[in-house]
């Protein structure tokens, strides 16, 4: 599970907008949006947070404690584009 916070917090150090992160996951634009105004775990299918979870990790992303405790995310450097 993811919390609300964490997909914003990685959408953020992706620099992807909400439409990027939809095109890449399959989830609506509607719905990542619906997801990341509510607070804590949003109200979701958990194959849907589950997509939205892999697709943020295949970029780069790494989720770190609990959707519960201490949710938080950071951008693994080895991904990072250096040319």
């Amino acid at each position: 599970m993811i919390s609300s916070s964490q997909i914003r917090a990685a959408r953020a150090l992706l620099k992807w907008s909400a439409k990027e992160l939809s095109a890449n996951s399959g989830v609506g634009t509607a719905t990542l949006k619906r997801y990341e105004v509510s607070d804590g775990i949003p109200n979701a299918n958990v194959k849907t947070l589950g997509l939205i979870k892999e697709t943020l990790e295949a970029a780069g992303i790494e989720f770190i404690g609990s959707p519960d405790k201490d949710p938080g995310v950071r951008l693994l450097t080895n991904t990072l584009n250096t040319d």
